[in-house]
């Protein structure tokens, strides 16, 4: 191993600082309520150009451009793998005028902007604008995850973000090839017949590797262990493959390989897809702390006062007038409309691929080329900054997230689903019961309650349920497997803090006793369901009284010694569901000033009282 020169890092403390970085922003984001991206690419800055700590071309060398390279090919694998087509339903038609039609607008605004706001010249003008299609699934994933958008909207920019990232790629090698054939002695014939060859080639790797994939995993002949390697595996392959008959082709291969997989129905599909994820948080992380680490600030200084103009136009000019043109005339309402217009971020294809035609259009003769890597940049930090601190607001001020606090999911349609989920909706908490059995949501449809007929777990319920409004599960139908069953599958999804379960009617004994792996947490108070719907029989049911300074726990325990809390609502905070923790009779602790959601039988709540309570006065 070289020995590193004085000041730089070794490779291994490089990559140990930007693993430590990456995945630390990530979770700081996530305690703060923040946009990762921001927070990934301030830590960037701040330890490359700012302090000067970290260097990638200095400390990792010329091991950086495959890296992003691979990183990038894997993120739009991740991707592809993401969309399932009946995840189109609503959107199909505004996803078809995105990428056939947005997509050459985009090409044809951003150009006009290069050229006339930031004084590129034609040819340059024409490779950036092509690079400037994308939207970054790298960026968008995570700032749909904070901003919890509706089901359409949200399909609308990720399908664009995935589809159009390598779509961007190679209108940048279309327009490249043009600008080779004006310099060099080549026939416009022989580019174009180059540039069809790469496309067709890397789009038949791509289906060709997809189908062989989907039939080998379906038949058996891979081990379940073996699935995700295989899938790196030959992720890197068909890159590779792709990429060496047209660079940048290798991007539209695997993306292409993704797609067929996500819509091949295979078994282990869910598994695959969470260990994806795992490792695309990982990669964005880093690339975007290595793309920021490795910014030159003197590269940036050449940027005018005409540069941060064109960012401004083509913002708030270039991108929305391409994407309200593509979706005019469409059944996409206008709300969705300006959101997908104004919400463009880019992230890492943009910066990797441009620096890339960057360096090749100068060295083909175009000198106003080198200002493409630095104008990158700067569209990145802004509309990084832009999107990830106004996404939220403007869907909430277009009515696109899902309303007030976070709801609840109640599995299984029973009496005591129905007295909990009138309880919430007082409380202005969305509440779903869902339950195959139709007769069994009689209680709640009657009640005017958000119901589904259908199992949870269904193709259906993924794809035609909007479940963006709600955080938290509890499984408590009269089947105890299938509360398991529902609890293990939606874990991941939701958290394994945020799904719960009826206590199951075996006895917790070592022999009956579960995995900790299955399952979710066990539902304060410890009752089955056939406790439980005994009492409701009884006159039970569930109601909300809130705590106060004059009526506190104490006091709460004194009026209702039988109740028993389900859960508490911070005054200011999000609904907080009660665990019963095994072999454990103690209450839960109740939290001064909340609002706690109990069931109580009928001496204490009263039988003809259907308001909730208000505190110490009692008054309903």
């Amino acid at each position: 191993m070289a020995t590193p020169v004085d000041g730089a890092l070794t490779p291994i403390t490089a990559f140990a600082l930007v693993g430590a970085l990456g995945v630390g922003s990530q979770w700081l984001a996530w305690k703060l309520r923040l946009p990762a991206i921001v927070l990934m690419l301030a830590a960037g800055l701040l330890i490359g150009p700012v302090l000067g700590v970290f260097d990638p071309r200095r400390d990792i060398g010329e091991l950086m451009g495959p890296m992003i390279a691979i990183a990038v090919a894997i993120i739009l694998f991740e991707g592809g793998l993401t969309l399932n087509l009946h995840s189109l339903a609503g959107a199909a038609e505004g996803v078809r005028r995105l990428v056939f039609l947005g997509a050459p607008l985009g090409w044809l605004s951003s150009t006009l902007a290069l050229h006339y706001v930031a004084g590129l010249g034609w040819e340059s003008a024409a490779v950036f604008g092509g690079i400037l299609i994308v939207t970054g699934p790298t960026v968008i994933a995570p700032l749909l995850r904070t901003a919890r958008l509706q089901q359409r909207p949200s399909a609308l920019l990720q399908w664009e973000a995935i589809v159009n990232d390598p779509v961007g790629a190679l209108a940048a090698v279309l327009a490249f090839q043009i600008v080779v054939v004006v310099h060099a002695d080549m026939t416009a014939g022989y580019a174009l017949w180059e540039l069809g060859r790469g496309i067709g080639f890397a789009t038949l790797v791509g289906l060709g590797a997809g189908w062989g994939l989907a039939r080998a995993f379906d038949r058996g002949l891979v081990a379940e262990y073996m699935k995700v390697p295989v899938l790196f595996a030959s992720v890197l392959g068909v890159f590779a493959l792709a990429d060496g008959v047209l660079h940048e082709s290798g991007l539209l291969a695997v993306t292409v390989m993704g797609i067929w997989i996500a819509n091949a129905e295979l078994p282990s599909y869910a598994e695959m897809r969470r260990f994806k994820e795992h490792a695309t948080i990982l990669l964005v992380s880093g690339v975007f702390v290595l793309l920021a680490a490795g910014m030159n600030l003197d590269a940036l200084s050449v940027l005018d006062w005409r540069a941060g103009l064109f960012v401004v136009v083509l913002i708030l000019l270039a991108r929305p007038a391409a994407v309200l043109l593509a979706l005019a005339l469409t059944g996409v309402p206008w709300r969705e409309r300006l959101l997908v217009a104004f919400t463009g971020p880019r992230g890492v294809v943009l910066i990797a691929v441009a620096g890339l035609f960057g360096e090749r259009l100068v060295a083909v003769g175009l000198e106003d080329a080198a200002l493409i890597p630095p104008l990158a940049f700067a569209v990145v930090v802004a509309t990084v900054v832009l999107h990830g601190f106004t996404l939220a607001p403007l869907a909430r001020a277009l009515g696109l997230t899902a309303p007030g606090r976070p709801g609840l999911v109640l599995v299984g349609g029973s009496a005591f689903a129905t007295s909990f989920a009138e309880a919430l909706q007082r409380l202005e908490i969305p509440a779903l019961i869902t339950d195959a059995n139709l007769i069994r949501l009689r209680g709640a449809r009657n009640a005017g309650l958000h119901t589904f007929y259908g199992d949870i777990l269904s193709e259906t319920a993924e794809f035609k349920l909007d479940l963006i409004g709600y955080d938290t599960v509890i499984a408590a139908t009269d089947n105890d497997a299938y509360n398991t069953l529902v609890a293990t599958d939606l874990a991941p999804e939701y958290g394994r803090g945020n799904v719960f379960q009826l206590r199951r009617d075996t006895r917790e004994t070592r022999r009956h006793a579960l995995r900790t792996t299955l399952g979710g947490k066990r539902l304060a108070g410890g009752l089955t369901y056939g406790e439980l719907n005994k009492r409701m029989h009884e006159g039970w049911r569930v109601r909300s009284t809130r705590l106060s300074e004059d009526f506190g726990p104490e006091a709460f325990w004194r009026r209702y010694p039988e109740s028993v809390p389900i859960g508490e609502l911070p005054a200011k905070g999000e609904l907080r569901i009660f665990e019963c923790f095994a072999d454990d009779e103690t209450p839960p602790e109740l939290t001064a000033g909340a609002t706690v959601i109990h069931l109580s039988p009928p001496e204490e709540s009263g039988e003809d009282d259907n308001a909730d309570d208000q505190g110490a006065s009692g008054q309903d």
